[in-house]
């Protein structure tokens, strides 16, 4: 889930994590995944068992797409899966579903999926259209960034237009345990972050994470301030923001990949968190995110609870996608 000055998290080498844990966090993931794995599962299963023929990869494309892969991705898929099928390196149904699981991992991995805590201070800048579970996934973040490596956090609430932005940050500060910086309302966002970065300088803060205004990837202006507020933390720290988090709603399917596409030109995105999994059909949104755009999904929101914020897993998702058993 991240990077840090040591191997691994908590600068320990990384331990495989024991069989029971592993199988929890993936029965977790199967039961947020259900309803796109229910969307695929009869078209799928009816294409991995029965005749391999044009109809049956027809049939598997149209569920894919529906479950919002993308045309682009799933093209790419279906035809491997048939010419592989057709030159007979696929014997059965269990392996043609195997593969697909390959495949779709293969399809979903992309960049560096963990977030770089090397720098000190870090300055994480969360960014994205508002109700994505922007300001939520923040509170989370800094609560497993306290709980699980032991770092202190400093959000700083840049959003100084809504006056409930702020009070739900401030909930999340406390509920966190970490420190907060807030501007009145109205007051320039760039200046709450330079704030915040140049506290968290003099007082030895691990991490700072930045929550911007929500914003619709198609108001220029608002685009042109999100930069604006980047060059602003640069001057602050050199180098930073080191990671900027764009969070985008599942549940909204393809026009989930036009944010991103939008967002990524504008704010220099190192990756996403793609939230509320566990309420849409439309989970493949994460595949065409990695493969069209070349942009890592960091993490996944898969229900309320903070353990719910989970490091995104390729091979895990797709089976969450797939399988049946």
């Amino acid at each position: 889930m991240f990077i840090t000055n040591g191997a691994a998290e908590g600068g320990q080498p990384a331990a495989e994590p024991e069989p029971e844990r592993r199988r929890g966090l993936f029965s977790r993931l199967r039961e947020s995944m259900a309803r796109t794995r229910e969307a695929l599962g009869t078209e799928v299963q009816a294409t991995l068992f029965g005749t391999l023929d044009g109809e049956t990869f027809e049939r598997l494309e149209e569920a894919l797409i529906m479950a919002d892969v993308g045309a682009a991705t799933t093209a790419v898929v279906v035809q491997t899966l048939e010419d592989e099928a057709q030159r007979g390196a696929l014997e059965g149904g269990a392996a043609l579903s195997e593969r697909l699981i390959g495949l779709l991992a293969e399809t979903a991995t992309a960049g560096e999926p963990r977030i770089d805590l090397r720098s000190e201070p870090t300055v994480i800048l969360a960014v994205g259209v508002n109700g994505t579970g922007k300001t939520t996934t923040i509170g989370k973040l800094a609560w497993h960034l306290r709980e699980q490596l032991g770092c202190t956090v400093l959000l700083a609430a840049a959003d100084t237009f809504r006056a409930a932005a702020r009070e739900q940050l401030e909930g999340w500060a406390q509920r966190a345990g970490c420190e907060i910086v807030v501007g009145e309302e109205g007051s320039d966002p760039g200046a709450v972050a330079f704030e915040a970065i140049g506290a968290a300088r003099a007082n030895g803060v691990d991490v700072v994470i930045v929550d911007t205004a929500g914003r619709l990837h198609t108001q220029d202006d608002l685009m042109a301030e999100l930069e604006k507020i980047r060059r602003v933390i640069g001057r602050q720290l050199d180098g930073a923001p080191h990671e900027t988090l764009l969070t985008i709603d599942a549940t909204t399917g393809q026009n989930g990949l036009r944010q991103a596409q939008l967002f990524a030109r504008s704010a220099e995105v190192t990756g996403v968190v793609l939230t509320k999994l566990d309420g849409t059909a439309r989970g493949g949104i994460a595949l065409a995110i990695a493969r069209e755009l070349d942009l890592p999904v960091k993490l996944i929101g898969v229900g309320e609870s903070v353990e719910d914020l989970r490091p995104f897993d390729p091979d895990e998702f797709a089976r969450a996608l797939i399988a049946t058993g």
